[in-house]
C-alpha cells in the first residue's frame, strides 16, 4: 500500500524529545528536566541548566537561612511580650514514667514546654515560608531524579556552596544540649 508520502513522517516536527532515565546517566541531549519544556538541546544549554540548578539549590539554603531568621524574630518578639495572652497552654504533664524515660534517653530532666499562639502575619508568613521550602526542596528531589550524575552533582553543589555561604553560624549550647531541631521539616535534602 502506497501511503503517498506518509511513510516516514521525516519531516514533521515531533517537538522536543525528551528521554526518561531509571538508571544512572551521562547523557546531555534530549534530557528533560522537571518539565517538556527544559528540554537539553545541547551542551551549552545543558552548562546553563546546571548553572540555573546550582543556583537555585543555593536559593533553597538562602531560604532555609531566612526561615530560621524569621523564627527566631517571632520568637523573641513573643518572649518579649510581657502580656502573655490567657490561651497559651502547656503541654500534657508526663506520666511519671514518660519523665522518668525522658531523662533516662536524653540524660535530660523532662520541662513541659508552653506554646504561645503566633499571631496572624507572622504565622501567615511562616507558613508562606514553610510552603515555598517544601516545594523547592521537592522540585530539587525531581531534578534529583533524572538519576544524571551532572544534574545530581549540580544539586549537591548548589547545597554545599549555599550551606557554605548561609550557614556560617550555629547555636552551640542548643547542639550541645540536644535541643536544635534540624529546621528540615518535610525538605528532601
Amino acid at each position: 500500500m502506497d501511503h503517498g508520502g506518509h511513510g516516514g513522517h521525516g519531516d514533521m516536527d515531533m517537538g522536543p524529545k525528551c528521554t526518561m532515565n531509571m538508571l544512572w546517566n551521562t547523557q546531555i541531549e534530549d534530557t528533560c528536566i522537571v518539565f517538556r519544556q527544559w528540554h537539553i538541546s545541547s551542551k551549552f544549554i545543558f552548562a546553563l541548566s546546571c548553572i540555573a540548578i546550582i543556583a537555585i539549590s543555593i536559593g533553597y539554603e538562602w531560604l532555609r537561612a531566612y526561615q530560621r531568621s524569621v523564627d527566631f524574630r517571632v520568637a523573641l518578639a513573643l518572649s518579649r511580650n510581657k502580656d502573655r495572652p490567657v490561651s497559651g497552654r502547656s503541654s500534657p504533664l508526663p506520666s511519671d514514667h514518660d519523665a522518668e524515660e525522658a531523662g533516662l534517653l536524653s540524660g535530660r530532666a523532662f520541662k513541659a514546654k508552653t506554646l504561645i499562639p503566633v499571631p496572624v502575619t507572622p504565622r501567615a508568613l511562616r507558613a508562606t515560608l514553610y510552603g515555598a521550602s517544601v516545594f523547592v526542596s521537592f522540585f530539587l528531589m525531581l531534578v534529583f531524579m533524572t538519576y544524571n550524575a551532572y544534574l545530581i552533582l549540580s544539586v549537591v553543589l548548589g547545597a554545599a556552596i549555599g550551606h557554605y555561604v548561609f550557614g556560617g553560624h550555629m547555636d552551640v549550647d542548643a547542639i550541645l544540649s540536644g535541643g536544635a531541631a534540624s529546621g528540615k521539616g518535610m525538605a528532601c535534602h
